[in-house]
């Protein structure tokens, strides 16, 4: 934001030229702020509750640092995904408390309330660096469940479940319940059917979203991942057959989008605050 605008935008609130109510819609339709590179959102947390996201790819790590060090400075939490952990080692040069990197979600994120940085390995090990461990938002409200078919699909599954948790749901993970076992699945429904929304990672033939529609009575967000063989096409077919599920209350996101599942199962799972 321009100091000279909100400054003239103040003014007229003081001067009882518009209302405190009028000034807050301006607000919700202000100027970005062009960093050369990059036009930042800055106001998209006032329109929508939650700030603007950097995604990553095609995105190099000073260019990630600059734009999550101008967001942090108003938004918390700032999110980048789908990034290597040679972002977070540029990123923590520019802000160097906050930050976490979770490098089996390929997520880097900023969180103003916390005093650590942690960098989760491969194994998905938290590694401290400080006294402190915090990992999620304040108010965590609402419960989503992460099912998700095979070992293979977790990168996809954390991004989901990591992101949710940084919105302030709580997460409970089902990992490896695929329908090739479909036991597996069937000895978890009870604990899967009290969460508020799903979310259901699948590659391959990306069946078990249907599978889990037909047994929750809450909004399932099925991700088709990239994982399969030559026919699977990059996720296209899980795609497809999720697209095409005849479970009612299922909902597609894009290939390997785990981000904006756990994005949209946050909102449904905290409801409207």
């Amino acid at each position: 934001m321009e100091t000279r605008l909100l400054q003239k935008l103040l003014i007229e609130v003081a001067e009882g030229e518009i209302t405190p109510d009028e000034a807050a819609e301006r607000l919700k339709t202000l100027p970005y702020e062009d960093i050369g590179f990059a036009n930042i959102d800055t106001h998209r947390a006032h329109r929508t509750g939650r700030g603007e996201v950097v995604f990553g790819i095609g995105k190099t790590p000073e260019q990630v640092a600059a734009i999550m060090k101008r967001l942090s400075a108003d938004t918390s939490p700032v999110i980048a995904t789908k990034v290597g952990p040679e972002y977070y080692e540029v990123v923590r040069e520019v802000i160097t408390e906050g930050l976490t990197y979770y490098e089996k979600a390929r997520l880097l994120v900023y969180m103003a309330a916390a005093s650590t940085e942690i960098f989760s390995d491969l194994s998905g090990s938290l590694l401290d660096k400080s006294p402190n461990n915090l990992r999620l938002s304040a108010g965590t409200k609402g419960s989503v469940a992460i099912v998700c078919a095979g070992t293979a699909d977790i990168p996809i599954a954390e991004e989901a479940a990591i992101t949710a948790e940084t919105y302030g749901a709580s997460v409970e993970r089902y990992y490896d319940v695929g329908v090739a076992g479909i036991h597996r699945f069937l000895d978890k429904v009870e604990e899967i059917r009290k969460a508020k929304a799903i979310i259901v990672v699948a590659g391959m033939e990306g069946a078990l979203a249907s599978v889990v529609g037909g047994v929750a009575d809450v909004p399932v967000i099925a991700v088709p991942t990239s994982i399969g063989y030559g026919a699977s096409m990059g996720g296209l077919a899980a795609l497809l057959t999720m697209l095409n599920s005849c479970s009612l209350g299922v909902s597609v996101v894009n290939i390997d989008n785990g981000f904006g599942a756990g994005y949209l199962a946050s909102m449904i799972a905290k409801g409207k605050e």
